[in-house]
């Protein structure tokens, strides 16, 4: 079959790029996840059968919570999660969900978790000054003063890390476009440190993103040093799942090995007091 140049191009450039991961994945003790990979406009035997899943292992989220949360899917009952775990059953993947605001557990009982491997969260939904959930990467979100938003945004934090039965904190360090070049400034140190202390304390790891290229350096030195897990995740829709570059190489430079990895366990939540 004749192909174009371009596609041959493309094919070579993606070729690379998974050797190039393979090897730096070699240099790791702990085998490559990318705990945050999403199927929206695809399938899981779509996203299996990219190159980079011969040496990446996919853990597959999907939205969770109450349908407040505006997402083409959103899981909110033990039914509708059923039928996403036996999606995924028999497939070389974990299946996890990315929670939703702090009352995501609320539609399901502790039985409907237990399918789970893992549940993700991030802080990217917040409420407003009235209590109405916003998308802070969207033109709605109302940011104002930068430090009183930080304020708020460091307790929400630490409300979500206590929702429910969360594992993984993801996106962290994140902050909306107009904050960003002031990242250093407002990120301080005493902020850093109330995020880690409660994941820390909750047992929730902390992803290091490939995509957000986040959290920064000096954030991951203060987490591995209070003894925090750490996951890879790429936020990955198809085809830019499982490319962990900055990930591993964040890795490298923080010494990580094996025990300083989440790794996910059987989930009991039987005593846990979100779930029913």
């Amino acid at each position: 079959m004749n192909i174009s140049r371009r596609q041959f191009l493309k094919q070579s450039a993606v070729a690379c790029a998974v050797a190039s991961l393979a090897r730096a994945g070699e240099e790791l003790d702990f085998p490559l996840v990318d705990f945050h990979v999403h199927l929206d406009n695809s399938s899981i035997d779509k996203v299996l059968a990219l190159p980079q899943a011969r040496s990446v292992k996919f853990g597959i989220v999907e939205h969770a919570g109450t349908k407040e949360n505006q997402y083409p899917v959103v899981l909110s009952n033990d039914a509708e999660l059923t039928a996403y775990v036996k999606m995924l059953e028999g497939k070389p993947v974990y299946k996890g969900v990315q929670a939703e605001f702090s009352d995501w557990a609320s539609g399901f009982t502790k039985a409907g978790l237990a399918r789970l491997d893992y549940v993700l969260i991030d802080a990217m939904t917040m409420p407003d000054k009235n209590g109405k959930r916003v998308k802070l990467w969207t033109k709605e979100a109302e940011i104002g003063e930068p430090g009183k938003f930080m304020g708020r945004y460091v307790e929400w934090h630490t409300e979500i890390l206590s929702s429910g039965p969360v594992n993984i904190l993801a996106n962290v360090t994140w902050l909306p476009a107009a904050l960003m070049p002031d990242y250093d400034r407002l990120w301080t140190e005493a902020r850093m440190r109330k995020v880690i202390e409660t994941a820390v304390m909750r047992g929730v790891a902390i992803e290091i993103s490939a995509s957000y290229k986040l959290p920064r350096m000096p954030f991951l030195r203060l987490a591995k040093a209070a003894g925090a897990k750490f996951t890879f995740g790429s936020n990955g829709r198809y085809p830019k799942m499982g490319l962990l570059e900055h990930s591993i190489r964040m890795a490298q430079q923080l010494g990580l090995t094996r025990r300083d990895m989440f790794s996910p366990a059987r989930q009991n939540f039987s005593s846990h007091r979100y779930a029913r």
